[in-house]
């Protein structure tokens, strides 16, 4: 029978408070497939026993979308039911373990939500967290039940040369009828959301390698056959992922082989099932010519990420998915650390940490302040996988960090170790890893205040740090004041104090230079910088001997995930942006003067102009000429806050008027920095053979930033030098992230030159999926001028490259205008949401999960002004009014439309 979940059922809400253990538990799982398109096969043979600590109940399993043939218990038949999505077995063995027998069918050709097992370009993947293994198989589909897993795959040889799964290869062979099969043991327990299979025509670049405890490890990275070329970025960051992992952390790999396998249609990034990562294609393949210096280091990234999980999510994983940030927050952190790690100087360092930061501050801070806003560790959800969200990655990260910092990097790794003794091979909570990194520091802040300190995990809301000082002369003291604040939440209208390091230094007013902090009372040296730990509503903190007036540098590398409030004058900020030792709050000086001038005139009235003043433009330019400043800090500083950031300082959101002023304000700095953009470019543009280390990167981001400005003044003057030397660069360049900067220069200027420069990067490209995506994503995402986006987009839709059923090639488009092109998505005639509208229904009813992700397009409808805020509530009501919504977009638009 073909068990169908009825679309008109009210969804459930999932509580984390209603949690309870499994009745059952699953020691061994033996699942034998015969890999078919449209009839795929799939014999699950599971051993149980009932969980001693839960009264005697059911076996509830869970399915999906799945025609169920046989059940068999101790090998013979037995009385079930289907009930609300789940096979239930009531008259089963009281004592002992006892075997289940499941014979199911599935269609993973037909199955377009690429959840559970489906076909990719003739070859087959599975992607099952977080509730996707139900669609393979009746099982018990949570993570806090661990299995050994043994799977044997059967399939045509010609067609499906490659089989795989996740451990160790243990047979494999010739079957009748030009077929053959493979068996892979598990040597590790896992929930079932690891689980992984691939089979298809792949090809393999390998490398064996030596650990530091003198084991031998095979890893694998299998693409398409024509890709191999674009594997050795992926195969040296998996190097050195395992490399720093056991150094930093001392955690090996535990597996004979680890192996990557790319796909073109996938949900996510990637997936760590265990010894068996499925990545997207985007964060696997790339060579010079295809990715550009964001592509290598996005791999780096991810693969770090994939491989960290190994550890922190696959030996210990989460009790439920509640705690999701205890392995995902926890392993962004470590990605993170990786990347910074490898950085050869300190100022990649802080490159870093400023580009991590603000992608939290553009994306995580609007979401805490709207309505799908949530803690670290929710409380509640309808669809979990509306909750892979920046607040349970990007934040979740920030709180771990915050821990390192209440604890010290040593004191950290102690933790992490004390973690693992207690817990591998177990599901657990976030509270568990918070209590042992608090145990092996019982001297640390965090210990002393880890009650309060866990408010990260339970409170939703970006904390406000109000902050003011007072100095006096005469006594050489300088005092700061902080008072602490959260807004109301959906479900939180009352917050308690958070625990919040604030990192601080004072810089002098006069000398600019960085002032010994000497804390009243405190008999510890001097030094010039200060950790203050506030734990209550209202704090001050006072320095003695403070012999000049100074600016205080606040939340130096952003110590803490919080709004900090001081109203600086616009001369303690260009202070700060030419001294500060910290180079993040040196980068937060020049973002706050570009902001302030950007509100200014978005508050003024009259036409949309630009109020950059001449001190501002001369610290630009002392930024853009300084001699040793990084390149890449440098394009950092010259970059102007975004649009969507820019929305979010306002009460409400005028989105044509930012995108007026900020465009003036680009054409100022163009205009006015003429002649140092030129030098910029020139100083910069010339990097020697290709290689995509932070300077070299760096320098060709400043280089492409300068093009793009020097591009954008000939607009004004009718000059064609620029334009034409970017078309020239564009055709010439030995690299993608070259010739992309210079194609972005024309499109985003609205050159002439753009034309037949996409004409002729599509005929390059055609054949690279990947690259057409920024093909696509380039145009899509493009500077408006006077409406013509929108239609470009409509055209893009029904060129023969676009496949709405891909994600990628959805994502290019369609969300390149509705999320990533506030100027041209928010139209005065509604046209930008009647077409969003159409996009989410049309994906719903493909790909629910990635309709869900386009839906919180409008997740911040009530800020705006109107006419906007009439016209993007009826698009959501249009979507919302659909009777067979999905529950990914209906809990989305609902908790949108919600008083």
């Amino acid at each position: 029978m073909l068990l169908l979940r009825d679309a008109n059922t009210p969804a459930a809400v999932i509580r984390r408070e209603d949690y309870s253990a499994p009745a059952f538990w699953i020691d061994t799982v033996h699942l034998c497939f015969d890999l078919d398109p449209a009839k795929t096969r799939v014999l699950n043979t599971m051993t149980l026993r009932r969980n001693p600590d839960v009264p005697a109940q059911a076996l509830r399993l869970d399915g999906d979308e799945l025609n169920l043939a046989r059940v068999l218990v101790n090998g013979a038949g037995t009385s079930f039911k289907l009930d609300a999505g789940q096979l239930v077995l009531e008259n089963l063995p009281l004592e002992g373990r006892f075997e289940l027998e499941i014979f199911t069918t599935c269609a993973p050709a037909k199955n377009t939500k690429l959840m559970g097992l489906y076909v990719s370009n003739d070859s087959f993947f599975t992607q099952c967290e977080a509730e996707g293994f139900r669609r393979i198989t009746y099982f018990l589909d949570r993570p806090d039940v661990m299995a050994s897993f043994t799977v044997t795959l059967r399939a045509d040889k010609t067609k499906y040369p490659v089989l795989l799964s996740n451990g160790n290869l243990t047979d494999s062979g010739a079957l009748d009828d030009g077929r053959h099969f493979a068996t892979w043991v598990d040597p590790h327990k896992k929930p079932c959301y690891l689980f992984a299979l691939v089979a298809g025509q792949l090809v393999c670049r390998e490398q064996r390698i030596t650990s530091r405890a003198g084991k031998d490890h095979l890893l694998q990275v299998y693409v398409r056959p024509g890709d191999m070329d674009k594997t050795e970025h992926a195969m040296t960051s998996l190097i050195n992922s395992v490399i720093w992992d056991e150094a930093r952390f001392g955690l090996p790999l535990d597996l004979e082989r680890f192996m990557i396998v790319a796909t073109s249609d996938f949900n996510m990034g990637a997936m760590e099932n265990k010894g068996l990562n499925v990545f997207n294609t985007k964060y696997v393949l790339a060579n010079q010519a295809t990715a550009t210096d964001v592509d290598f280091a996005n791999i780096e990234g991810v693969v770090g990420h994939e491989y960290f999980h190994n550890w922190t999510g696959n030996r210990i994983t989460c009790r439920d998915w509640f705690q999701l940030s205890l392995k995902e927050g926890l392993t962004v952190f470590r990605d993170q650390e990786f990347s910074m790690d490898l950085c050869a100087e300190p100022s990649a360092r802080a490159v870093k940490r400023i580009e991590d930061v603000r992608v939290l501050r553009t994306a995580q801070f609007p979401e805490d302040a709207g309505p799908m806003a949530h803690p670290v560790r929710p409380d509640s959800y309808i669809e979990i996988n509306n909750f892979y969200t920046v607040t349970i990655y990007e934040k979740g990260a920030e709180v771990v960090r915050m821990m390192q910092t209440l604890v010290g990097r040593s004191g950290f790794a102690k933790g992490m170790t004390l973690y693992f003794a207690r817990h591998d091979g177990s599901a657990v909570t976030c509270d568990d890893f918070a209590q042992a990194v608090a145990d092996a520091n019982p001297d640390s802040a965090l210990a002393k205040l880890l009650q309060q300190f866990k408010r990260w995990y339970s409170q939703a809301g970006t904390p406000r740090l109000t902050t003011s000082t007072h100095y006096d002369a005469a006594t050489q003291t300088c005092t700061l004041n902080f008072v602490q604040s959260c807004p109301a939440t959906p479900g939180q209208e009352a917050k308690e104090p958070f625990v919040i390091p604030v990192s601080l230094g004072l810089v002098g007013a006069s000398s600019g230079a960085a002032l010994p902090l000497q804390l009243q009372g405190s008999s510890a040296a001097a030094s010039d910088s200060h950790l203050f730990v506030m734990t209550q509503a209202a704090e001050s903190i006072t320095f003695e001997n403070v012999t000049e007036e100074p600016v205080p540098s606040i939340l130096r590398g952003f110590s803490a995930p919080v709004i900090v409030d001081f109203d600086y004058t616009d001369a303690q900020l260009l202070k700060l942006l030419a001294n500060d030792p910290d180079p993040f709050n040196r980068w937060e000086a020049g973002q706050r003067l570009a902001l302030r001038s950007a509100i200014q005139s978005i508050m003024a009235a009259g036409p949309a102009a630009s109020s950059l003043d001449a001190a501002f433009i001369s610290a630009m330019r002392s930024v853009l000429r300084h001699p040793t400043l990084d390149a890449a800090f440098k394009e950092l500083v010259l970059t102007l806050p975004s649009e969507t950031y820019i929305a979010e300082q306002l009460d409400v959101v005028d989105p044509q008027r930012i995108h007026a002023v900020r465009e003036a304000m680009r054409e100022q700095l163009a205009n006015e920095l003429a002649a140092d953009w030129q030098w910029a470019f020139e100083a910069h543009c010339q990097n020697g053979g290709y290689r995509p280390d932070t300077l070299s990167s760096g320098r060709r981001a400043l280089a492409g930033l300068a093009l793009n400005y020097l591009c954008l003044a000939a607009r004004a003057s009718g000059d064609a030098v620029w334009p034409g030397r970017a078309y020239q660069r564009f055709k010439d360049a030995d690299n993608m992230t070259d010739r992309f900067n210079a194609l972005s220069a024309l499109v985003h200027t609205g050159h002439a030159l753009a034309t037949p420069a996409l004409a002729r990067f599509h005929s390059l490209f055609k054949s690279e999926e990947l690259v057409l995506d920024k093909w696509f994503a380039l145009q899509a995402g493009c500077t408006d001028r006077g409406g013509q986006v929108l239609p470009a987009v409509r055209q893009l839709l029904k060129h023969p490259d676009f496949n709405i059923r891909n994600p990628n090639r959805a994502r290019s488009v369609i969300f390149s205008y509705c999320s990533a092109n506030p100027g041209a998505f928010h139209r005065a005639d509604a046209a930008g949401y009647v077409f969003w509208a159409d996009q989410v229904l049309a994906l719903d009813a493909i790909n629910p999960q990635v309709a869900a992700r386009l839906a919180r397009a409008l997740d911040r409808w009530k800020k705006l002004a109107e006419p906007y805020q009439h016209a993007a509530c009826e698009a959501l009501k249009r979507v919302a009014a659909k009777p067979d919504l999905s529950n990914d977009v209906r809990e989305v638009v609902s908790r949108a439309l919600a008083d």
